[in-house]
């Protein structure tokens, strides 16, 4: 019953009702909406760039790379490596990800409000934690490193 389904839909044609101008224009649209998720991929990492880069990171340009990154982010809020992996635990992983935006936020001097701001706007607070002239203090809070 299956095969006999999909035999049947490979012999249909979906697009025999658009006409050449409809179906550049749902192409056109999809090409766009691809450039821009480029663009805005590219404008989120060069943001982590600028992070990594005010912490003093000498491989800011790790935040090009997706697993490296997350290890430079873990070590710059002293976190240890190994917390990685606990990012993959269903529902710790992602209270574990609201404690981390904090510790981030408390390394560069900011509140508790703008830990809200980074999980929630995260596409505005980040450009600001990136761009403004707060300094990453390292003593900020303990390092978790060693325990």
């Amino acid at each position: 019953m299956t095969t006999l389904f999909l035999i049947t839909l490979l012999q249909t044609d979906p697009y025999s009702g658009m006409s050449s101008g409809e179906t550049a224009a749902v192409a056109g649209l999809g090409v766009g909406m691809v450039l821009f998720f480029f663009a805005f991929l590219f404008f989120f990492l060069f943001c982590m760039f600028k992070i990594f880069k005010k912490a003093g990171r000498e491989d800011a340009w790790g935040a090009f790379i997706p697993i490296y990154s997350s290890f430079i982010q873990i070590d710059i809020i002293k976190r240890p490596w190994w917390e990685f992996f606990m990012y993959w635990i269903p529902f710790y992983g992602f209270y574990l990800m609201i404690v981390d935006l904090n510790r981030l936020s408390k390394f560069f001097g900011k509140s508790e409000g703008f830990t809200v701001g980074l999980f929630f706007l995260s596409f505005i607070f980040l450009p600001i934690l990136a761009f403004d002239d707060s300094k990453y203090n390292p003593d900020a809070l303990p390092d978790l490193r060693n325990k």
